[in-house]
């Protein structure tokens, strides 16, 4: 080897060194910045012919667990479901309140109840009497509060979203800079690492909020989709919009059919392309995205669901009434007749028949529905009543009414008629059928009406019946309109006196027992929206039970979703573990690789100096 290429040799070994000296130098100052990743000198061997054998830099590596990395991805996204979906339920357990406490919504039930047997007790009792509104008030201001919070719940659901969105269209917009960068040839080496560190912080964020995969390509370039497989960004960055909606009320609520929704998606519109609805295809799964929709479209939703439930079944057990129907025959056949007058909207009609082909018996409900846009009714609406359920427009008269009937109902075997006034008949149309019962149940709209039967509970200043419309059926959000009758709070002795002519006994305890008869004792069968029992059973059971039962299943429900969460986070905490283990930065590592590299300086600064030595002397010769 000669003097000119030995000097070579030790110049290119001085400038790896160098480079690797930098390095060492970057990677010490970044040890405890987040996403930083150990960066090193790939040094390979240069062959100059007969010259001899050089040393260059290659690249600069970054070493990456590539495996831990997309479980730690994987793992983020379900961390953040899990930690938010765990805050909800936090503040979702408040609204509830603590079981056993007293501010809890079963035990605010349970004195109201226990005031109502104080009266059933000492009916004449004017403490008692004022005892039962003052409880009823303190239950419906309850209610109302409920409602209230969680509707404030939804709204910030609703609004995590919207902030969720513009966070990951920044970490798109990222992605696709850096993928643009490092596609260009004036990336270097050193540039090319770091901007990949940033982009990894970047798509990190973007786990967060949703669940994602990365698919590597050429040139350092990743591209990213969804989980579900919808493509967020390459080189060119889709963009995510959400319109939210302010403060949300109990009708609000997100339908997959866009001309029933009434609350914002999220729409994925890639450059050039056709906006793709992410929550109607199930686009998110995973992520605080993920948990901020299942809050706001479907937990919260339930539980407002389970309030209005109790606040209308409650209601309706005191004030409903049901007529049963009047043995009638007429020639060979036979059946019933009862009075409809009374029925409002929302108020039903009960049938039972035995059919002529099988003997099944059938159950069959008519509710009154004067909207006609609102009928035929909605098969979600249907659910919440018993058996075979048939929307009748009562507006045009009886003659239209028994038209309506007969034509759903004259080919099982059955014939409806309206012989006087407001009377609904209903006959076997041939010997085979056989009508068994024929009821009405109609709202008590007066405190004095003559029986046991009363308004005690409003929506507002109207009576609750019920009612379905276009809009919806009145239940939604009742809880946070539901109210004490106004003129029961002005005299409380109604809850006593049923009747003025002839006048309410003195100390007559019927109207105090059959209220707390229906709060405490009477079992109903609740909706299967509610989430308590199931929709092939639904729940069945009193009032009192209902609310014990709706406070269990939601501190349950936040007990399991704290664990999931410690759960989610020592995973996450686990990996994030190894993945600094594996790609961090060991400052003792940088220190003994320090060491070596002053040596390896050193020995080629020595060889530098001694062929300038040989140099000098070939010089003076």
């Amino acid at each position: 080897m000669s003097l000119t290429q030995a000097l070579d040799t030790a110049l290119a070994g001085l400038t790896v060194t160098q480079t690797s000296l930098g390095l060492v130098a970057a990677n010490v100052a970044n040890a405890q910045t987040p996403g930083y990743v150990e960066k090193t000198a790939n040094q390979v061997t240069t062959t100059a012919g007969v010259a001899g054998d050089s040393v260059r830099v290659d690249s600069i590596n970054r070493q990456l667990d590539q495996f831990v990395q997309q479980q730690l991805r994987t793992e983020t996204s379900g961390g953040g479901y899990a930690d938010m979906r765990a805050s909800f339920y936090q503040q979702l357990q408040q609204v509830y309140g603590q079981p056993g406490s007293s501010t809890a919504f079963d035990a605010v039930y349970n004195n109201f109840t226990q005031a109502v047997q104080a009266l059933a007790a000492s009916p004449d009792s004017t403490s008692a009497q004022t005892s039962v509104v003052s409880t009823a008030q303190a239950l419906t201001g309850q209610l109302n509060s409920m409602s209230s919070s969680i509707q404030g719940l939804r709204s910030q659901a609703d609004q995590g979203i919207a902030t969720d969105v513009q966070l990951a269209n920044q970490a798109i917009g990222e992605i696709a800079d850096t993928n643009r960068q490092l596609g260009s040839n004036s990336s270097t080496d050193a540039t090319a690492a770091a901007l990949e560190d940033q982009r990894d912080q970047a798509i990190m964020q973007l786990a967060k909020l949703m669940d994602i995969r990365v698919v590597s390509g050429d040139h350092n370039q990743i591209t990213v989709f969804t989980g579900s497989g919808y493509q967020l960004v390459g080189t060119e960055a889709s963009h995510l919009s959400f319109t939210p909606s302010g403060s949300l009320t109990p009708g609000q609520q997100w339908n997959a059919d866009p001309t029933k929704s009434t609350l914002g998606t999220i729409e994925l519109t890639s450059s050039g392309g056709t906006p793709i609805d992410l929550v109607a295809n199930g686009g998110i799964r995973s992520g605080e995205l993920a948990a901020y929709l299942q809050m706001r479209d479907q937990t919260l939703v339930q539980a407002q669901t389970q309030l209005d439930e109790f606040a209308s079944q409650m209601s309706q057990s005191l004030s409903d009434q049901t007529t049963a129907g009047t043995a009638v025959t007429a020639g060979s056949q036979a059946g019933f007749s009862v009075d409809v007058g009374g029925v409002g909207p929302g108020n039903t009609v009960q049938l039972s028949y035995a059919d002529a082909a099988t003997g099944a018996q059938h159950q069959v409900t008519v509710v009154r529905v004067d909207d006609p846009s609102a009928l035929p009714l909605d098969p979600t609406i249907a659910a919440d009543y018993p058996g075979t359920v048939i929307g009748v427009n009562f507006s045009g008269g009886m003659a239209s009414v028994v038209a309506q009937l007969n034509a759903a109902l004259g080919p099982q075997g059955l014939q409806f008629a309206n012989p006087s006034g407001t009377q609904l008949q209903v006959l076997n149309a041939n010997s085979g059928t056989s009508v068994n019962a024929f009821s009405a149940t109609a709202t008590a709209t007066s405190l004095t009406g003559g029986s046991a039967a009363l308004p005690l509970f409003t929506d507002g200043a109207a009576p609750f019946t019920g009612t379905v419309s276009s809009a919806g059926v009145e239940r939604t959000g009742f809880a946070g309109r539901i109210s004490v009758n106004g003129a029961l709070i002005a005299d409380p002795s109604r809850l006593t006196v049923y009747q003025t002519s002839p006048p309410t006994p003195a100390g007559d305890p019927t109207r105090p027992s059959f209220i707390l008869n229906q709060l405490t004792t009477t079992a109903y069968n609740f909706s299967p929206a509610t989430g308590v029992g199931g929709t092939a059973a639904p729940y069945n059971g009193t009032l009192t039970a209902y609310t014990s039962q709706v406070v269990s299943q939601q501190s349950q429900a936040a007990a399991g979703a704290t664990n999931l969460q410690q759960g989610q986070d020592m995973v996450v905490s686990a990996l994030q573990q190894r993945f600094t283990d594996s790609s961090g930065v060991n400052v003792d590592t940088e220190m003994a690789r320090l060491l070596t590299l002053q040596s390896t300086y050193e020995a080629n600064a020595r060889v530098m100096t001694t062929v300038k030595q040989m140099l000098d002397t070939l010089m003076q010769m």
